[in-house]
């Protein structure tokens, strides 16, 4: 039988050479839950694990079980992805890699853009996709492209302003759409997409509408608006529940053009 997205703690086949498990965290800002990748070639018993996941030990189990991990790699730091990371390297001995080194486990060290990466059959590039946060990676294989949560499977994602920055997610975007000719998005959240290229034109899309949208509503407000004085105004139409996650984005947009 073929599963379909969501299937909690069943290992689903997506492409040839990455299966999914889907972790029971679902939730306003995880969608259906945090997706945990698992890469190998076909007829491996080595596998790649991406997104090890939040601190769930029936989920780690289960990734550490779905074959003989290799290597962790982290896509970026926010803990439903990474809160299960020393438990999980605890369990699978694999090394964890990530781009901020107090997200790195055993003996091996942080990921660079643009490196390759060789294990389980599979060639693996790094790119590094800020925006969402300063961290976030992107993981290219043959036929896909592991996003996180630069890309999700349904809705836009958020851009943290702790560190993520709406001038780094439209290089970011640009990055993605060069590498996505034919090739499958596989994101943190929700379900793989078969058209990236388009998925990655319609955020963009998406993030200037609601850029010309900030510029109107500061002409109406004032230059001095407060986000969530902007997010009231822009976002009037949206569940009030999601407004926090709004107030995260629309911190970035001003930022964006209070700086440009």
């Amino acid at each position: 039988m073929t599963l379909a997205h969501p299937a909690y703690g069943k290992l689903r086949q997506v492409t040839d050479t990455a299966a999914v498990l889907l972790a029971d965290n679902p939730g306003k800002m995880t969608l259906d839950g945090t997706n945990t990748w698992i890469l190998r070639a076909p007829g491996s018993r080595d596998c790649v694990v991406v997104d090890p996941g939040p601190k769930d030990s029936e989920h780690l189990d289960a990734v550490a079980g779905a074959g003989n991990v290799v290597l962790a790699l982290v896509t970026h730091r926010h803990r439903d992805h990474t809160a299960g990371l020393k438990r999980f390297h605890r369990k699978s001995g694999a090394p964890i890699r990530a781009f901020e080194s107090k997200y790195v486990h055993g003996d091996t060290s942080p990921l660079t853009d643009g490196e390759v990466i060789v294990a389980a059959g599979l060639s693996i590039s790094v790119l590094a996709t800020p925006g969402h946060t300063a961290d976030s990676l992107c993981f290219v294989l043959d036929d896909a492209v592991l996003t996180g949560d630069t890309i999700l499977g349904r809705g836009t994602t958020v851009l943290d302003p702790k560190d993520g920055t709406l001038a780094d997610y439209l290089a970011s975007l640009d990055r993605l759409e060069e590498v996505g000719e034919g090739k499958v998005a596989l994101p943190g959240h929700g379900a793989e997409i078969a058209d990236f290229p388009e998925a990655v034109r319609f955020y963009r899309k998406h993030r200037l509408e609601r850029l010309d949208q900030v510029r109107a509503a500061l002409h109406e407000l004032g230059a001095d608006a407060k986000p969530m004085q902007v997010v009231k105004h822009v976002y009037s139409d949206v569940d009030k529940k999601l407004w926090p996650a709004a107030r995260m984005s629309v911190k970035t947009q001003l930022a964006y053009l209070r700086d440009s």
